[in-house]
């Protein structure tokens, strides 16, 4: 078997008469150089063996030094080669085309591994073409006949598997035939013999004999020949995913048991039966059972055509793969998510659960945007591959604001409706901008994933490493990949700031899964690889942000006080958790100054100048709010409810609030509260009639106050007159009028003006004059809730 990888540079003669028959995709540039763009497998003739192009992934780049130049070269990955004296180097591409360089450069169970990974390979190709007939990236003709012909040596393992699952395909009649004939007759009683030899028992004059001699084969090497024959099509069904048909009750060997014939057992064993046979099928088939078990047995087959399985885009199916084992199907996916507007197409899409939200309380889902990216092992990302995907995530933004908006781009004409409302009810449920039901407080984003994706080959060559079938990225200096982008620093839950991490993806497993096409597989690792794709990122986040999550001291009203610290807090705080026993918990998250990398140009003042500007949000926030540190998703809010009563939030910053100073606020506390009622005297302190101030009959709220603390309740706006009341019906403003506005409290008892700054208070109280009018008393919300300016 030759040994070729996919798009690295060979010296064109190294290659001469070997690309004959896929000339067409292959590479030359005037140096003389050959890169062939090909993955997967053909038989050449001229060379009379098979070829296998592997994928560039189980390459890598190394540093070296040629003829006093650094130079970057391709190695194979994983593979050291010991020269004399003990030097260690790695392996190149040229080194192992030929099967004695493969001897040489490559160990044992290297070459094992390369005699299964073409096998996968294999599958993994024929399972995209089944999957995508119209892919013109897909060069397959029909492997040839065994049998006739000149004759070759194929010595790969895909030629050993190919030609038993096509003997099975093409022989069931000999099957049939040979299973037929070994069981006529058999356990059919030989009457002579069971009455030369045995005694009989007479019984109602009946003899009965008790030791019954049947007819019966000591030896069957046929049917012994067909298990083991049927037990390697079992394991190939089992180990690979084929979808082979067994026709026969034998009990088959496997687990352990074929395990044992794998590794000596099935070579001795047909060793000491081969000349058993004598049919040409019978033959054929124990060549083809041992060549399995011995794959340096020689097989011939005909060379009178072409065979060949090849991808010329490998990098379309690598992301077929990817896309098959985490991503939503496209045709769940809406138009302009996927495929955009502005004819950008997104790898990978899909709805997950959020990340911001605790696990325990919330289904809020989130966009994950995810990009293939198919390079050698161990490359670094390009700048432009990084600034497309974060275009691929503004896309997706402004996609959701439309869907809410109603702004709807060209797919979602009148004509198009049905479209439009489909996609709003499948993702409707998505909001990236989170509202609340009185109004954006915090116009707070979502955090949206977005990440690429490239795959990796185990060191030990293992198909599943466990957890570690993925993983984040390190850069070569160690470090985690990951980039943001943003237009205002240290402001997370924003529109402008995008978190774009990479992972690398075990690409054997991968190949495995995908190659097998087991539902249950596929979906099992899909939900584990969402999850850890939602740890891994969340992870990030902690490593990069300070998240808190914080609840309103008592007396403050949380959507006032965030709405007067707009411009602080804007991007900063979110509100992803879901209210508890009438309590507005809020995210809080800040950039960590140590996060910053070590290589940061002016790194010193940049991590004073974030400490600084989180210093004083904090001390903004802290007066409003009690805050508890906390990992990104982790809840809080049972241990931080407040014992006090939540301070609500629907009122109006126009409405009037009556404020009357009572230096007994207890007394006519107790007295409101058991008459429910409490009456404006319309005769002032000299005897004048009060002139009714305008929207002093239309009074939402009341509040007495002492000037330094107040108690408020909520009327129910429908003032009246009444003349010389009782002085206990009623709490008054003062007793003996003849007439008063008489309000009556609310039924509703939750009282929604927080954060009264009583500073604002005294103001009404500054003047002296005895005869000061009522309607000075007579002010609205947003006057008593207005902060006195800062000093500094």
């Amino acid at each position: 078997m030759r040994i070729l990888f996919e798009q690295h540079q060979y010296d064109a003669q190294v290659l001469d008469g070997i690309l004959q028959d896929i000339i067409t995709g292959v590479e030359l540039d005037f140096t003389k150089k050959a890169k062939v763009n090909f993955v997967g497998y053909f038989y050449c003739a001229p060379i009379n063996d098979c070829v296998f192009i592997l994928p560039k992934v189980l390459l890598k780049d190394e540093e070296q030094n040629i003829d006093g130049k650094n130079v970057t070269v391709d190695v194979i990955a994983g593979i050291k080669y010991t020269e004399e004296g003990g030097k260690e180097r790695s392996v190149t591409p040229e080194e192992i085309i030929t099967k004695e360089g493969q001897k040489k450069y490559l160990s044992e169970e290297y070459r094992k591994f390369l005699y299964e990974f073409s096998v996968w390979v294999y599958r993994c190709l024929n399972m995209y073409r089944k999957l995508n007939p119209n892919e013109k990236s897909i060069y397959y003709k029909h492997l040839p006949q065994e049998g006739g012909g000149h004759r070759h040596e194929a010595r790969t393992f895909l030629d050993i598997i190919l030609s038993l699952i096509r003997f099975n395909n093409d022989n069931q009649n000999f099957f049939m035939f040979t299973i037929r004939n070994q069981h006529s007759g058999m356990n059919k009683i030989n009457w002579t013999k069971t009455i030369s030899h045995s005694a009989a028992f007479i019984q109602n004059d009946v003899p009965v004999y008790l030791d019954i001699i049947n007819k019966k084969r000591r030896i069957n090497f046929d049917e012994e020949l067909l298990i083991i024959f049927f037990s390697i099509l079992n394991h190939l069904n089992e180990q690979y995913g084929f979808k082979i048909p067994i026709n026969c009750n034998y009990e088959l060997i496997t687990g352990k048991k074929f395990e044992v014939y794998i590794k000596a057992m099935g070579v001795k064993r047909l060793r000491q039966i081969k000349y058993k046979y004598f049919s040409d099928k019978a033959l054929e088939l124990w060549n083809l059972c041992y060549a399995f078990f011995d794959n340096t047995h020689i097989l011939n087959v005909s060379t009178d055509q072409k065979e060949y399985l090849l991808s010329k885009d490998f990098e379309h199916v690598f992301e077929a793969m990817i896309d098959e084992l985490i991503g939503t199907p496209r045709s769940d996916i809406p138009k302009g998510l996927k495929d955009q507007d502005d004819g950008k197409r997104v790898d990978h899409i899909y709805t997950y659960k959020n990340l911001t939200s605790p696990d325990n309380d919330s289904n809020d889902e989130i966009y994950y945007i995810g990009d293939s990216k198919y390079y050698k092992s161990g490359h670094e990302l390009g700048a432009e591959s990084i600034t497309k995907q974060y275009t691929y995530a503004k896309n997706v933004i402004q996609w959701n604001i439309d869907l809410w908006l109603d702004n709807r781009p060209n797919y979602w004409t009148d004509e198009n409706c049905n479209d439009y409302n489909e996609d709003k009810a499948k993702f409707g449920k998505i909001r990236l901008r989170k509202d609340t039901e009185n109004g954006n407080i915090t116009e707070g984003y979502d955090v949206i994933p977005n990440f690429f994706l490239s795959a990796f080959v185990d060191e030990n060559r293992k198909y599943n490493v466990g957890e570690d079938n993925i993983h984040l990225h390190n850069n070569k200096e160690g470090e985690h990949s990951t980039y943001i982008s943003y237009q205002f620093k240290n402001r997370l839950f924003d529109r402008d700031t995008l978190i774009l991490s990479h992972y690398d993806v075990n690409f054997l497993y991968v190949l495995y899964l995908y190659a097998r096409n087991k539902s249950s597989e596929k979906n099992a690792w899909k939900e584990e690889v969402r999850k850890k794709f939602r740890d891994e990122i969340r992870g990030v986040l902690n490593q990069r942000y300070q998240f808190n999550c914080m609840v309103a001291k008592e007396g403050i009203n949380p959507e006032m006080f965030l709405k007067e610290h707009f411009k602080d807090i804007i991007g900063r705080v979110f509100t992803p958790y879901p209210d508890l026993q009438g309590h507005h918990f809020y995210s809080f998250a800040q950039e960590k100054p140590e996060s910053l990398p070590s290589d940061e140009e002016n790194r010193e003042e940049k991590v004073r100048h974030i400490q600084e500007d989180n210093d004083r949000v904090e001390k903004i926030l802290h007066e409003g709010f009690v805050i508890e540190k906390c990992e990104l998703g982790e809840d809080k809010r049972q241990e931080m409810l407040p014992v006090y009563d939540p301070c609500a939030e629907s009122y109006d910053d126009s409405a009037k609030v009556i404020v009357v100073m009572k230096d007994d606020l207890l007394k006519y506390e107790q007295t409101i509260r058991q008459t429910k009622k409490f009456g404006v005297a319309l005769q002032g302190d000299s005897g004048v009639v009060l002139q009714l101030a305008e929207g002093f009959s239309s009074a939402e709220y009341l509040l007495l106050t002492n000037k330094s603390d107040g108690r408020l309740f909520k009327l129910d706006g429908k003032a009246h007159l009444e003349a010389k009341p009782s002085p206990d019906s009623m709490a008054m403003t003062k007793i003996g009028a003849d007439f008063y506005i008489v309000y009556n409290l609310s039924d509703d008892e939750n009282v929604s003006i927080c954060n009264i700054n009583y500073e604002q208070v005294k103001k009404l109280y500054t003047n002296s004059d005895a005869k000061r009018r009522y309607d000075e008393h007579v002010v609205k919300v947003s006057y008593l809730i207005q902060t006195t300016p800062n000093k500094n």
